[in-house]
């Protein structure tokens, strides 16, 4: 799996695709969403779809698909090279979101949560199978929220599709298993090949699980914590763990009013419409007033 886009740009996100089989651009297919990495504090979070002709469902279930958190590495490793051999028939696509983009998107002045950012992103790649000439008639999604709300919404997005959303749809529908296993085969590689553009000293690549509550996570953040400039871009600093070590490891931040205490406030109203009105000095723009920012006149 080729993620040197990413490693180019591990600030965004990347797409990946197979080749489209003839097969899925005639016949009828079937279509299963699902991610992998929601909740880790440490790396991408992935979401991939999996398709075949619903009528070579028998083969796709054949390949002894499962969930992936069942399987060890390599059994995912194995399954997702027996997809790609048997791409006549099978194909699929996946969407990488940086840990930075998680975070941005959730800490920006317009919240972006990750639910909506999951829903968007999984939309998304039905949206790119279409587009792509594949024939979806079928959907089956692994839930992320209310099931009965996120199947109206993608069912109003796509009228012409039967759409399926279910907890713990990885486990129940094959389809689904395989594109588990795609989007944590994707995730896993782009974890331990994970690019840092900081340069670290010392970089220890021992850090656990990569979940808020793993205690050698947990020891991982605290220990490559930057007083000034935070964590590495691998971190999703708009999570509770990390921003707990940040309140406590990292230096704090004062932030200002643009208006020191020598300067003048605005007048009286009436001062405006009288003869000779005194020369006012100029505001910040907003940007810089809400942010607290103001010009250096010393380094």
């Amino acid at each position: 799996m080729d993620l040197s886009e990413l490693d180019r740009d591990s600030t965004g996100r990347c797409r990946l695709n197979s080749p489209v089989p003839a097969v899925c651009r005639k016949e009828p297919c079937i279509l299963g969403v699902d991610e992998a990495g929601r909740g880790p504090v440490l790396g991408p979070m992935v979401y991939a779809i999996c398709y075949c002709p619903l009528s070579r469902l028998a083969d796709l279930e054949a390949l002894k698909v499962a969930d992936s958190k069942t399987l060890s590495e390599s059994e995912r490793d194995r399954l997702f090279v027996k997809m790609q051999e048997d791409g006549d028939f099978v194909g699929w696509a996946l969407d990488v979101l940086s840990p930075n983009l998680i975070s941005t998107s959730m800490l920006g002045r317009v919240k972006y949560n990750l639910n909506s950012l999951s829903h968007d992103t999984a939309t998304g790649l039905v949206q790119f199978a279409l587009d792509q000439g594949v024939k979806v008639a079928q959907v089956f999604v692994d839930t992320v929220g209310l099931p009965d709300t996120y199947q109206e919404r993608l069912q109003q997005r796509f009228p012409g599709i039967e759409v399926t959303v279910k907890a713990k749809a990885d486990a129940l529908y094959p389809v689904v298993s395989a594109a588990s296993i795609c989007a944590k085969v994707a995730r896993d590689q782009a974890v331990k090949n994970w690019h840092f553009v900081e340069k670290l000293q010392d970089l220890d690549a021992d850090y656990g699980s990569g979940y808020p509550n793993d205690p050698k996570t947990k020891a991982w953040l605290r220990k490559h914590v930057e007083p000034v400039f935070g964590f590495p871009q691998f971190v999703r600093f708009s999570w509770r763990t990390a921003q707990s070590i940040l309140e406590k490891e990292a230096e704090g931040v004062m932030w200002e009013d643009s208006l020191t205490g020598d300067q003048e406030g605005p007048g009286r109203i009436t001062s405006y419409f009288s003869e000779g009105a005194r020369v006012r000095p100029r505001l910040p723009h907003r940007y810089f007033q809400e942010r607290g920012l103001e010009s250096a006149t010393t380094l």
